[in-house]
């Protein structure tokens, strides 16, 4: 065997170690799969987790038979890296099936089992198994923006509407950020779509780094309209967040070569309140806000209100940007 050869070998080698010591930090999971679920990956930290139609469960599917409250799953720590993982029928109309027989009482998963419920089948992969690191790779490329690796719109929508109807049972907080850049077809028709392609990266690297908590969904709805989803999180604090993107894209310095582009963000913030049964519902609101942002001059952040809609008189910047796919001008 030559040195190149030898070479080749090593460096998969290396690869094969780094992909095993990746695996054995994830966690136990259920994959869907088949049907609209399809590569969806349910994480099983140690504790109790509920599947069934109600927003109520830890995990609502609203699908074919599935009954509102239908089947509990329980992972218990064995050791570092062994778990017990044992499934339950929570009384349903259609029962709960695991490798196509139906289960009566608690009964432990072993890697490979395949539970149904309704029109849903879950593959079960325990913790640490290298097979978990494809369908990672999968669900990550299925709900990425491609460009600037924010989620994409169809995850956002899904995300949305699933946490309006947790807060509709709940009564939890949740607010949504909508922001679009200012005058940007503009600036791709001064200085190219590829200093365009630049600050849209660039603005989501500068969001993510210093305004996105841990549980926030960053989403790109389209062209240079952004979304930020705020579980847990009332107006005011939505808000004041909102300002904070504001401000931080306002301030910041978008060098392309030697040219500083002029970029600044127009936003809109709403809430989950009575009116809003879905996630297109609270859209609505949060697009009307952005509206008036964008209407009142630009560069400011907007909450929507049900008889007025409240301004943030921010620093209105003399900015040249507008839409790329956008409607709004």
């Amino acid at each position: 065997m030559g040195d190149d050869s030898t070479v080749v070998l090593t460096d998969i080698r290396a690869a094969l170690q780094s992909t095993e010591e990746e695996a054995k930090t994830k966690p136990a999971c259920l994959l869907a799969i088949g049907g609209d679920l399809n590569g969806t990956i349910f994480d099983l930290k140690p504790g109790v987790i509920t599947f069934g139609r109600s927003a109520e469960n830890t995990f609502a599917l609203d699908f074919q038979g599935i009954s509102r409250k239908h089947l509990q799953v329980t992972t218990q720590a064995i050791s570092e890296s062994t778990v017990s993982v044992t499934i339950e029928d929570l009384g349903s109309r259609n029962g709960s099936f695991l490798n196509n027989t139906k289960i009566e009482g608690p009964v432990q998963l072993k890697k490979g089992d395949v539970v149904k419920f309704g029109s849903v089948a879950l593959k079960y992969i325990p913790p640490g198994d290298p097979e978990r690191l494809t369908y990672d790779k999968i669900k990550k490329e299925a709900v990425t923006d491609g460009l600037t690796k924010c989620y994409n719109k169809a995850y956002f929508n899904q995300t949305c509407d699933t946490l309006v109807k947790k807060s509709k049972v709940t009564g939890s907080p949740l607010t949504l950020i909508l922001f679009d850049l200012d005058h940007f077809k503009k600036l791709n028709d001064n200085y190219g779509h590829d200093a365009g392609d630049f600050v849209l990266k660039e603005i989501c690297e500068l969001v993510r780094n210093s305004n996105i908590r841990e549980g926030d969904i960053f989403a790109r709805y389209g062209g240079e309209e952004f979304c930020i989803l705020l579980p847990n999180t009332n107006l005011k604090n939505g808000f004041q967040i909102a300002e904070r993107v504001r401000a931080a894209v306002a301030a910041h310095e978008f060098m392309y070569g030697d040219k500083k582009l002029p970029v600044t963000a127009s936003l809109g913030v709403a809430d989950y309140r009575h009116g809003v049964n879905t996630g297109t519902d609270l859209f609505k609101r949060v697009d009307m806000a952005l509206y008036k942002s964008k209407n009142g001059g630009r560069n400011q952040v907007n909450f929507y209100k049900e008889d007025a809609t409240t301004t943030n008189t921010a620093n209105t910047a003399n900015s040249t940007s507008s839409t790329n796919q956008s409607t709004k001008k």
